[in-house]
Order: structure tokens, then C-alpha cells, then sequence
């Protein structure tokens, strides 16, 4: 069963790769989710806060308003509170590089695009085999526009391209007025990968203490829905690879996100749940699936169920609104 894959000119020997987790904090979890058969790892996101050059201004953002509301002191972290600094994460890309033999992808987390470039050019200096761009912007500025907050992706990505030879992802949310076009944008702009999706963490609100609680919740099997419908509409109508992430749970998901189109499936919740020895279950019970259904690799079904070859996928995705309506009955 020839389960190899590309995956930003990477050649992967299967599609499950592990995201950005508190797991990847740990060089030994490296070596144990290689030793389990997970094909690359993505390293957790070193926040563009945390480069020395702009301490004073996460420091304002930090402080900002807390002298006339108390309650917003818990808004954000203390900067001691941030596990790595940027010397410890590259240190830290270094030593994952010589124990594990699989690529290893770096995360920078961000949404300025002051850092971006002095980091991603230190990231590609310590081994980095690609660096992932985890932009996690929510405009709240009644004064810009989506044509303002599109442009802030595109020059974030193309000032990092410009700076690195490594390959480099977008991992972006789904809320563009034309998710569609963004992606072409992204694609021309030279993206090797577009990651979908991030996803935005919902806080909560401790009405005792007047404090808001930064409230983590994994992901369940319904959040794979989104990136499956997207994969499916932009396989073959961009170039650069597509890795889904979100919900991925079992084999059935990474087989469904294949079939759509996607180069590569990120595990993130299933691993936290299950533990690293889930990823060799997911890898046997695929094996078993595709033998039963006379597959014989990834590449013999990827995109065989996608959007590629419908004449109108926006008349499609209506004809498939209208009929899931029309199918629910509880009477």
C-alpha cells in the first residue's frame, strides 16, 4: 500500500501530520509520534509578541485600560507566562531536527507584519523544513475594510516568502467575504500550502469574579464538515497544496478529506484524546479500508470526490443546501 504523499514539495510517507500542540513542547513526543508513524510534525506557534524588539508594545497591549477596569487584567497573559522565549524555540527546532528523521514544520503566530520576516529567516536558520503562518487576526476596527484586512494577509505572506527559501503555509480562518478568492490571492501571492482551518477560541466569562477565562474546548468530528466543503470546492482550482485540519478523528476523516482533495490531514484533538498510539490505529485501519475497496495508494483517490470537474459549484453547493433542508424530519 504505497501511502506517501507531497506535501509543500515535501515528500511525505503518509498524510498524518501532527499540528501545533502543547505535545511538540517535548522533544521525546517527536521521537514518539515518528515511532507511531506520524509523517511530519508542526511545532507550537511562537507568538510574534514574544520577539525581544517588541516587548514595549506588548507590554502597552498588555497594561492598556487596566487602570479604569480591574476586570481586564485577566484579558490577557503576563509576559513571564509565555513558555518559550524566540532563543528557546530555535534552540528548540535544533534538537527536534537531529532526534527525528521526519520534517519538522515551524509555526509563527502572528497578525502584524512587524517580526514576521527577522523570525521566519531565524526559524529557516536553525533547520526549519517549512514555517507555517498562523495568522490569527480579528478585525474589530470599524474603519477597515475586507479589502484592507485581505491585503494584510497577502503582504505578511509575500514579505516572508521573500525573506525564506523554505516553504511556507497559510493556515487562515474561513471568514473572507469570498473565501474562494482569497485563496486564489494567496495561491498567486506563493503559498506552497493554505491550511484550513484555524480556529478562533471562544472565551468565557466567570460572572463571580468578573473575569474573562480563556476556555479551550478540542475540537469533535462535526468541525471537519467546513474544511471538507472547502478542500472540495478549491482542489484543482489552486496550486498549492491543501492540508485539513479540524475534527480529524478517525480514518473515515482522513480518508473523506483525501477523497476531497486534500495533500495532507492534520491530528491535533484526536491525538490529545486518544494519545500518540492513535495515529498507528488511524494509519491500520486506512490500510484495511483501502484493501477492502481495492485502493492501492493516497494519490489513486485523492480528489475523486472533489468539485473539480463540476461545471458550477455555486449552483452545486445550492442544490445541496436545498436538499439538506429538505431531508431533516421530525414529525
Amino acid at each position: 500500500m504505497d501511502f506517501t504523499t507531497r506535501y509543500m514539495g515535501l515528500i511525505l510517507k503518509n498524510p498524518l501530520v501532527a499540528s501545533a500542540s502543547p505535545l511538540s513542547e517535548n522533544v521525546g513526543n517527536f521521537r514518539k509520534l515518528e515511532d507511531a508513524g506520524i509523517a511530519a510534525v508542526v511545532m507550537h506557534s511562537l507568538f510574534e509578541e514574544q520577539l525581544t524588539h517588541e516587548a514595549f508594545e506588548l507590554d502597552h497591549h498588555l497594561n492598556y485600560g487596566t487602570e479604569s477596569y480591574a476586570e481586564s487584567l485577566s484579558f490577557f497573559p503576563e509576559p513571564a507566562e509565555f513558555k518559550v522565549g524566540p532563543e528557546e524555540y530555535l534552540d528548540h527546532i535544533a534538537k527536534a531536527k537531529q532526534a527525528v528523521d521526519i520534517p519538522v514544520i515551524a509555526s509563527l503566530n502572528g497578525h502584524t507584519e512587524g517580526g514576521w520576516t527577522k523570525c521566519a529567516q531565524k526559524m529557516e536558520e536553525a533547520g526549519a523544513d517549512a514555517i507555517e503562518l498562523n495568522i490569527y487576526h480579528i478585525p474589530t476596527n470599524l474603519e477597515e475594510s475586507a479589502q484592507f484586512v485581505e491585503q494584510k494577509y497577502l503582504d505578511i505572506l509575500s514579505r516572508v516568502k521573500a525573506a525564506v527559501k523554505v516553504p511556507v503555509a497559510v493556515k487562515l480562518s474561513p471568514y473572507f467575504s469570498n473565501m474562494a478568492n482569497m485563496a486564489k490571492k494567496l495561491d498567486d501571492a506563493g503559498a506552497d500550502a493554505l491550511v484550513l482551518f484555524n480556529r478562533f477560541y471562544q472565551p468565557d466569562i466567570d460572572l463571580e469574579s468578573l473575569e474573562v477565562l480563556p476556555h479551550v474546548n478540542l475540537s469533535t468530528p462535526q468541525a471537519m464538515r467546513l474544511p471538507l466543503r472547502w478542500i472540495a470546492i478549491l482542489h484543482g482550482r489552486v496550486g498549492c497544496n491543501l492540508a485539513a485540519t479540524g475534527g480529524i478523528h478517525s480514518h473515515f476523516d482522513v480518508l473523506k478529506m483525501l477523497m476531497v482533495g486534500a495533500d495532507v490531514t492534520m491530528l491535533c484533538s484526536a491525538i490529545l484524546k486518544n494519545g500518540i498510539r492513535h495515529v498507528g490505529h488511524m494509519l491500520q485501519s486506512m490500510e484495511i479500508w483501502m484493501e477492502d475497496h481495492e485502493y492501492e495508494s493516497v494519490g489513486q483517490m485523492r480528489g475523486s470526490l472533489s468539485q473539480k470537474n463540476c461545471a458550477d459549484p455555486e449552483g452545486f453547493e445550492r442544490a445541496q443546501y436545498m436538499k439538506t433542508l429538505q431531508s431533516y424530519t421530525n414529525y
